[in-house]
């Protein structure tokens, strides 16, 4: 059952109802195990967290920064800020100095809260520089503060504070008199084109999202949630707060990294995630499959070819199966499918949602034909993300991105760019008023710069307008539904599709590099390091030669016909990725322009 309580009151609402059932799961890497947190603790927690706030003077509407990985403090600062009407603002793990400078300035945050000793140290040196910050509140116990730090402080220091819960009264006030159209969040933009712009988010849009979905996802208070991206990420955030509303326990992933290790650990029934981690499923089943017997092998593609069968022809359609695929399928899904999914923690399953990228249609056919019920949707920050969905008791056609959500409305301009209305959309961009009149004209339409279509109740996007490539040949490449589908491959990690204002189409490729090695050595092809690898005419033409197979249903004018094997992966220190770890396409092809010319010489 579904609490439609404010945010600023949710968590004490849902201790009411669940007291010391476990609201949070985290794992102690001292002590190598997963923790609980009861509702009681949480809500305890976030009560304490708001007395505390109260005595540093946090103000109504006052900006507070979170820079962390994902920690259940996450958790108690956001719903802590709420009940006082403060606003939170998130910074991904990573973000850089500059970054981090930019954001504060641009808030004028005065406390930070901070993780682990990398975002320490990187808000300190901002510390020293903007003098709009007063002081930071560390996370982690550990992390050692700089000698001269006299104005920092430890979580549990800072939850001392608020001990004598002094300002409780004060703060019913408060909360009694929030606003619906109260800031609750900034999320800043992760500048793929540009400036980080901060999107307002509101109280409303949050209550708008999180009533929207009630009874359209199979979601209950008996399932365990896998926390995966990050809480800065407007999906991760939406997605979450919605599970605590559903009452659902969250398993917080503090290490991305170990992600696969931990769903083992856990075994959630539900994990948001984009579609990169499922391509990554994808290669590695499809690895295993290579690897395997030619009994293991017969037995895996038996398998999925019945799934598919099954799952994505006859039930995704809403239609019944016959009795003889039904007794196949119900084989495999005790058999074969069963250990697929014990295999990556997966065997409890109720539904993944998927959103934030394009995904391929061989990886969306895969995860439905394993048996795993694929949510997927769209969305933006600029919408509380969700806008789009597929429903579990309606038909769902691949490559489309679900159905609408009640309360959005949608039209389309005359070059199909996609415009949303609704509580659920943002007003704008903290503090840019020009830049959030390029994007929500006078009769309100906020315009998403992606272009689609709906058929039959479904969404269908088709391209990133402002990605759009335009060739020499006056002929356009939408790059993102390129990259996605090249990078179903085993052999390639990463893909940039350089297309704009070019003859013809061509890519720079980060490839699986143990595979490739792999490949050299059954080949015998000698190389000294991974550069020279990359540059191998042999590795070059068989990578070449695994697109041509993946092309053929491509249009001739949109098939890659050069490659560069790039010998280091894209990285977030050198900018060429955002925090969201999507490519810069501006500082790609200045930092590659030697390589990017060089595949468009005459031969």
């Amino acid at each position: 059952m579904q609490n439609n309580s404010p945010l600023s009151t949710l968590i004490h609402s849902q201790a009411k109802i669940y007291g010391n059932r476990t609201a949070m799961k985290y794992k102690d890497y001292t002590e190598n195990k997963w923790m609980d947190i009861s509702w009681n603790t949480f809500s305890e927690t976030v009560r304490l967290v708001s007395n505390a706030m109260m005595d540093l003077g946090i103000s109504i509407q006052e900006n507070v920064a979170v820079f962390s990985q994902n920690m259940p403090e996450c958790m108690y600062v956001d719903f802590g800020a709420y009940a006082i009407r403060a606003v939170t603002i998130p910074f991904y793990a990573t973000s850089s100095e500059t970054q981090v400078k930019y954001m504060v300035s641009d808030a004028k945050v005065r406390y930070i809260f901070v993780g682990e000793q990398y975002q320490y140290d990187t808000a300190y040196r901002v510390l020293k520089i903007e003098h709009c910050v007063c002081g930071l509140i560390i996370f982690d116990r550990s992390v050692k503060k700089d000698e001269q730090d006299k104005v920092s402080m430890y979580f549990d220091e800072f939850l001392e504070l608020g001990n004598s819960f002094k300002y409780q009264t004060e703060i019913d006030v408060r909360t009694a008199e929030l606003d619906q159209d109260d800031l609750a969040n900034i999320l800043y933009t992760s500048g793929t084109t540009g400036l980080s712009k901060g999107v307002m988010l509101t109280h409303r849009m949050y209550n708008a999202a999180i009533r929207a979905h009630e009874g359209q996802l199979n979601l209950s208070d008996q399932d365990l949630v896998m926390n995966f991206l990050p809480f800065t990420h407007v999906f991760e955030r939406g997605w979450s707060y919605l599970c605590i509303a559903t009452g659902c326990t969250l398993a917080v992933n503090q290490r991305p990294t170990e992600i696969l290790q931990n769903l083992r650990e856990v075994h959630p029934t539900c994990m948001c995630a984009v579609p990169r981690f499922c391509e990554k499923v994808y290669a590695g089943v499809q690895e295993k499959i290579s690897t395997s017997s030619p009994i293991q092998r017969k037995m895996l593609e038996d398998a999925l070819r019945v799934g598919k069968e099954y799952n994505v022809n006859y039930k995704m359609k809403g239609l019944e199966p016959p009795l003889s695929l039904k007794m196949q399928y119900l084989f495999y899904e005790k058999t074969v499918i069963a250990l697929l999914l014990k295999m990556l923690g997966l065997e409890r399953h109720n539904f993944f949602p998927t959103a934030g990228a394009a995904i391929s249609k061989e990886v969306e056919e895969f995860v439905h034909s394993a048996g795993i019920m694929m949510i997927v949707g769209y969305g933006l920050t600029e919408s509380t993300a969700t806008v789009t969905c597929d429903r579990w008791y309606k038909p769902i056609t691949i490559g489309s991105v679900g159905r609408l959500l009640d309360g959005i409305q949608v039209k389309f301009a005359e070059n199909n760019e996609i415009l949303l209305k609704g509580d659920t959309i943002t007003k704008g961009y903290y503090r840019k008023a020009e830049v959030t009149g390029l994007v929500v004209d006078k009769e309100g339409w906020f315009h998403t710069g992606d272009a689609g279509y709906l058929k039959d109740g479904e969404l269908f996007l088709t391209d990133r307008i402002k990605d759009l490539f335009k060739t020499s040949n006056g002929k356009y490449i939408a790059p993102q539904m390129l990259e996605a589908k090249l990078c179903v491959d085993r052999y390639i990690d990463q893909v940039v599709i350089i297309a704009d204002q070019k003859k013809f189409v061509s890519a720079l490729i980060i490839p699986e590099y143990k595979l490739l090695e792999q490949y050299a050595k059954s080949h015998n092809i000698t190389y000294q390091d991974k550069e020279d690898l990359c540059r191998n005419k042999q590795v070059v033409q068989f990578v070449l030669d695994r697109l041509e197979t993946m092309q053929q249903d491509l249009a001739y004018y949109e098939q890659v016909k050069r490659i560069t094997l790039l010998p280091e992966p894209f990285s977030l220190e050198r900018s060429e990725l955002t925090n969201t770890l999507k490519v810069k396409r501006g500082v790609i092809n200045e930092r590659y322009k030697e390589e990017i010319d060089k595949m468009y010489e005459e031969e």
